[in-house]
């Protein structure tokens, strides 16, 4: 497989954000109601959908001045209307109407400008880690706004044809530098590949040119849109089946690539599962033993949707009689799991048990549909593409229109200077800057920004690793650095002042600039002051002891059989004294699965047990319940106890919290001085009560 994902070459990973940073920032954001935001991680690779839910945020069109000053945090103004904005943001998210009052929001709103204030006193928004995280939120939101539109609806466009199909290939690769310009022996020698190919098969030429280290000769399998780099991509979807190309260039070399099938695109699926972990804690029974006895209750026409709802250890899905959300070929993590799924045809139908690294399943088809509409598909590719190689076209084309846009302003004996002071070290990683090297002398003009010959000979003293060991004439390497160069410097220009041009976009980052910045301190002066506060936090548990307790919990055994009679007959053996594993060896067989048995410690709001249902030590009565007859054994009782300080810590640490923050906003409300201008905030109240 590794020489398979040197071509493949997935689309790389996003910026990784801090999970559990982002989760408690948006605890207190909820808390506060001034931001309320979700983080959905819906391909379980942490791809950043967090970003989406700011663009679906709408700002609200104040009819205020956006002059008028609302309050005065210690001198410094803050808008009606960015007080409206936010407002009309979290209206439909807040439950609590406390929060929906004006005079109530504008509370919490002053809270959490007091918090603000006092990190910027603390010095926090210039620590070097909170501005290199800054940085990175910054460069993952701002891909969202850059991009040129014509390109990218094309690309959208080409994707999404190519998505209806899924293209079987084999390919033959010699590898060669990205940078390499003499190119026309491995150009000659993949022709000549190319004739054998069409005349010796594909797997004759296979067995004597592939190596492994500079040629590859691979069967690729079926693949679709995105599944490729793109020049590879463009090559299979656009020579025909049973042809082979003529050589074409990717990063990694020089391929050829014949095309063996095509084939419409398996589509969407959605499957229903049961799953049983393979650490699970049921005493009675192993996860494949037990998966085979689930396995055998759904061939005797039980219902697939109530054992899901009586055994799965998916507990996502359980509930919802095992049902998972519609896949995609290639979107889950599992290959197994989504071989079975593909492979099922008939609606209704039912896999036999399956493994996989999360356990054991049992897979039923609930339905099958075809590539998605052009409209329900085209954000997902567009994300894709931003992420993918096609990206460089879309900056290219974005960079030739900031050029009519921004005053650009070029010096035309730049790159003849450079191309006079380059020297054979620069092939070997050890060319230096000249002692008379220029570096004042300015390079290119962007607006109001100046290049100088110093930006762009450091970026020539950093790339020399990537030419290292080849030969070329020097103006060939200044000719492509420098192109690149320049079209990165407007780029970088344009994002850096996006926030000035965008009113949107400059509103999102604020609220970022800003969240991130109230995480940091509430971090240092209430998080982590609460946690490590050993004397507080005992004091805290001490005094409100009879807050913290287990609740009622009970021991018991549970039979479950889809036939009453069955359960009858477990009732029967267990008053008679008979344990439940000699019931269990005595009613089931390899061929039939009348009752399943589950041992455990449950509480007394456990879903498997319905509303009503009082249970005591001993036999319960028989009850109907998920579409399936239970019978509970009652061993022990376990009644609410208190918890002690270890097992309540991290219930207590919360609760600490919120007392260290109520007294340190007190503190705050002294130490800054706040005014209220009262006829701005009538204006406030008069267009937010018109609006409702």
């Amino acid at each position: 497989m590794y020489n398979t994902l040197i071509i493949l070459f997935l689309q790389p990973s996003p910026t990784e954000f801090s999970i559990k940073k982002l989760r408690l920032f948006f605890n207190e954001l909820k808390r506060i109601a001034y931001l309320n935001l979700t983080i959905s991680i819906a391909y379980m690779k942490l791809y950043v959908s967090l970003l989406l839910f700011w663009f679906i945020t709408t700002m609200a069109t104040a009819q205020m001045s956006s002059s008028d000053v609302l309050i005065t945090v210690d001198g410094d103004p803050i808008r009606a209307t960015e007080f409206i904005r936010v407002y009309n943001k979290n209206l439909d998210l807040v439950k609590d109407d406390s929060q929906k009052d004006i005079d109530g929001y504008l509370k919490l709103f002053i809270n959490y400008q007091l918090k603000l204030k006092e990190a910027k006193r603390l010095g926090l928004h210039k620590k070097a880690s909170y501005l290199k995280e800054f940085g990175n939120y910054k460069a993952q939101l701002v891909k969202n706004y850059v991009s040129d539109s014509r390109v990218t609806e094309a690309l959208i466009k080409e994707a999404y044809n190519r998505m209806k199909y899924d293209v079987k290939a084999s390919h033959i690769l010699i590898r060669l530098d990205e940078n390499e310009t003499d190119t026309l022996k491995v150009y000659q020698e993949l022709e000549n590949l190319r004739d054998r190919v069409q005349t010796e098969g594909f797997d004759k030429v296979k067995t004597d040119v592939h190596d492994g280290q500079t040629v590859f000769a691979e069967h690729l399998g079926y693949f679709s849109a995105f599944k490729m780099v793109y020049e590879f991509e463009n090559a299979a979807y656009t020579t025909k089946v049973g042809d082979v190309s003529m050589p074409f260039r990717t990063p990694f070399g020089y391929h050829i690539v014949k095309v063996e099938d095509k084939r419409p695109s398996l589509g969407e699926v959605t499957v229903a599962h049961i799953m049983v972990n393979t650490s699970n804690t049921d005493t009675v029974v192993d996860a494949e033993t037990r998966i085979d006895e689930i396995y055998r209750k759904v061939k005797q026409g039980e219902p697939f949707e109530s054992l899901a709802k009586q055994f799965s250890d998916d507990k996502s899905s359980a509930n919802q009689g095992g049902e998972l959300s519609p896949f995609t070929g290639g979107q889950l993590s599992s290959p197994e799991f989504e071989a079975v799924a593909f492979n099922l045809s008939t609606i209704g139908e039912v896999s036999k048990p399956f493994k996989t690294n999360y356990g054991w399943h049992i897979v039923k088809l609930l339905d099958k549909k075809g590539t998605p509409s052009f409209e329900d598909a085209k954000i997902e590719i567009e994300n894709k593409i931003k992420r993918d190689s096609r990206s460089k076209l879309i900056n290219t084309t974005l960079a030739n229109d900031l050029r009519n846009t921004y005053k650009v302003v070029l010096n035309p004996n730049a790159k003849t200077y450079f191309t006079s002071i380059l020297n054979p070290d620069f092939f070997s990683r050890s060319w230096a800057l000249p002692d008379h090297f220029d570096k004042e002398s300015t390079l290119v003009i962007i607006e109001r920004d100046t290049l100088r010959y110093e930006d762009f000979g450091n970026h020539l003293l950093k790339i020399q690793q990537v030419y290292a060991g080849k030969t070329m004439p020097f103006k060939t390497v200044i000719e492509k650095e420098y192109t690149g160069f320049e079209e990165d410097a407007i780029i970088a220009y344009h994002k850096e002042h996006l926030e000035f041009e965008n009113e949107e976009f400059g509103f999102i980052l604020k609220e970022y600039r800003d969240g991130l910045l109230l995480f940091d301190l509430m971090e240092q002066e209430v998080w982590n002051a609460a946690a490590l506060d050993t004397v507080g936090l005992k004091h805290h548990y001490n005094t409100h002891k009879d807050s913290y307790f287990w609740e009622d919990r009970v021991e018991v055994v549970i039979a479950t059989s889809a036939k009453k009679n069955n359960i009858k007959t477990v009732e029967k053996l267990w008053t008679q004294g008979m344990a439940y594993t000699d019931i269990n060896a005595q009613l089931n067989t390899d061929s039939e699965q009348k009752v399943i048995f589950t041992e455990s410690i449950k509480p007394l709001d456990y879903h498997g047990f319905p509303k009503g249902v009082k249970l005591q030590k001993g036999l319960s009565k028989v009850y109907f319940y998920n579409d399936a007859y239970h019978l509970v054994k009652v061993n022990k009782m376990l009644p609410q106890t208190a918890k002690t300080f270890d097992e309540a810590k991290g219930k207590v640490i919360s609760d600490y919290q919120n007392v260290l923050e109520a007294n340190w906003l007190k503190q705050l409300q002294e130490r800054y001085q706040v005014t209220v201008n009262t006829d701005v905030l009538q204006q406030v109240k008069a267009q937010l009560n018109a609006t409702k």
